[in-house]
Order: C-alpha cells, then structure tokens, then sequence
C-alpha cells in the first residue's frame, strides 16, 4: 500500500510547490482534480489534451519526483435534472476519462449523480425513505429512466478509454452504499467500482470493514478520510443534519483527520480487511477537517497513516 493525498486542498499552490511539499512528507502517490467540484488547479484538463509535449512534461514532473497518479476526480452530478448542469459536469467527466487514457491513470473517480424526481424538475431529489409511495415511484423513475440508461451509455466511453469509474458512495446521490452502487454495477458492467471513501459510511451506520468485504473485487481507489459522530448531539437528532460543517460544536457529526475520529485499532483493521479483500493500492488523503489547517491536518494525517499501511507483500504464511 502506498500514502497518497488528494491535492484539492493545497490548491492556492503550485503544481510544483506541491508536489515538493508532498515528496518532502514521504508521500508517494497524487491525486489530482480534474474538473467538475474538484476544479483543476493542479491538472489543466483542455491544455494536456490539446498537447502531447504538455501532457509528457506533466507527467514526468510527477514520476520524476517519485510519484505516481493514483486517480484523477471529477466529482460532479453528470445526471442533475437542470440540463445545462449535467451537460457540463458530463463534459468534465468525458475529458476526464480522455486524459485518463492520455496519462495512463486506471481510475476517475465521481458521484453517481442524484436526478429530480420526475420530468420536469429542477432540483436533484434523494429519496431516503419507502412511504409514501410517491417515493418508491420516485426511485423507479430515477434508476430506469436516468441513471441505469447514463452509465450504460458511459460504460462505453469508460470501455473505449480502458478506465474504471470509482464512485464515491455519498449520501444525497443515488449510490451512497454497497448495497446501491451494486445495483448499479450489476445493472452496468465491471468497470464500475467504488471510491471506497468511510468517512460517508460512518454516520450512516455503515461499518466500513463489513463494507469492504461486501464490495470485494469493486474497489479500484481508496480515501482515507475520518468521522467523528458526536453523540451529545445524535442521540438527540439522529445523524441526517444539514447544520454548515463549520458548526462543529451543534453538528450530529464532522469530518476529522485519520485518527481523529476513530482510533488507531479501527484504522488497522481496516488497512487489514482491505488486504484480505484484494486492495492495496493507494491510501488517498482527503483532508476536510474544520478544525485544523491544510498543513497541520495533512501533515498528521499523512504520520498516521505512514505509521499503519501495509508497506510490503503479504508474503507466505510458512509457519503452518
């Protein structure tokens, strides 16, 4: 396994600067935003396609430091019911998966997208519950009408490119679990996977590690991003709060750097079940905790996490 982290949030550096920054913590892996909410600050998307000489320098300037690409992230609503937005999140996303091919990079990573609930709409509607039945019939017309035809029809481009799509399993899009990006893999192909993110999973109740097992063989990228649910707070509200992130004292829950959230014995048997169920790929950190800096929050994060991957093979069990 390597420590990676995802470059968003040094985005008022350079790419250089950057990537300097990153070598200098021992960080071995980028993962680069290429449109969409990510932006592109350190991966100018339409400039690396449109040149063959900007493209190679781009990617030397990585690898010449050691590093590698783990993904490019376009994360973005490619099926949002107001058109123009969908056209351009699917633009991003179609260039995305160009460039990908063009840098030899396995992965592009987004959201499944959330549609409206019937024709006409003009905001995304996720449904989070069976009854009425005004809902069940709100899910079936999203998955068969929307969603289910646009990834067939993204498979292709995915297939033609040789790139998997790691999907962000999100609460507020339409696959925010195992059980419904699976749906969608079987409904589409094998090139779609998960961006195996837990920070989404702990506040749904999701035990990341049962997660894992369930998506064994789907996992193509990996965050490495905490929660911390502050009971004082869920077990008065539950944990659906659409209170501002940066109201972290009344929030039900918040983003932490790993090992803020929960302990080092979680992260461990995590790195674990993600061996046992055939990952060890990149460990991308995605910092979005409010209650530290980029530097402070990357920098202890990035010691965690150097501090419990699985560094070497597996090796032969030769004691039994």
């Amino acid at each position: 396994m390597k420590v990676g982290v995802f470059t968003v949030i040094l985005g008022s550096r350079t790419l250089d600067a950057t990537l300097d920054y990153l070598v200098s913590l021992g960080v071995q892996a980028v993962e680069l935003g290429a449109g969409g909410y990510a932006g592109t600050s350190h991966c100018p998307v339409d400039e690396l396609l449109a040149s063959n000489r900007k493209a190679k320098e781009f990617v030397q300037a990585i690898r010449s430091r050691g590093l590698q690409i783990s993904a490019l992230t376009c994360a973005g609503n490619n099926i949002h019911p107001q058109k123009k937005l969908a056209a351009s999140f699917d633009r991003d996303f179609q260039k995305a998966v160009r460039l990908a091919n063009k840098l030899e990079v396995e992965v592009v990573i987004t959201f499944a997208g959330c549609p409206g609930g019937a024709p006409g709409d003009k905001s995304p509607n996720w449904v989070t519950c069976p009854w009425p039945p005004d809902y069940l019939e709100i899910l079936d017309y999203q998955w068969n009408k929307v969603v289910i035809p646009y990834w067939q029809k993204a498979a292709r481009l995915l297939l033609a490119n040789g790139v998997k799509v790691g999907l962000e399993m999100h609460p507020g899009f339409v696959v925010y679990n195992p059980e419904t990006l699976l749906r969608l893999r079987k409904a589409v192909g094998p090139m779609i996977g998960a961006n195996f993110d837990p920070s989404h999973l702990f506040w749904q109740g999701i035990d990341p590690c049962a997660a894992i097992r369930a998506l064994k063989g789907a996992i193509w990228h990996c965050h490495a991003k905490d929660t911390a649910v502050h009971e004082w707070n869920s077990t008065v509200n539950g944990t659906l709060d659409t209170k501002h992130y940066s109201d972290e004292l009344n929030r039900s829950w918040i983003f932490r750097t790993v090992g803020y959230g929960h302990p080092r014995h979680f992260w461990c048997d995590f790195v674990s079940t993600l061996r046992m169920c055939g990952y060890d790929g990149v460990l991308s950190m995605e910092h979005e905790d409010s209650l530290m800096t980029a530097r402070e929050g990357l920098e202890k994060g990035v010691r965690f996490l150097q501090s419990i991957v699985l560094s070497e093979a597996k090796g032969e069990v030769t004691w039994a």
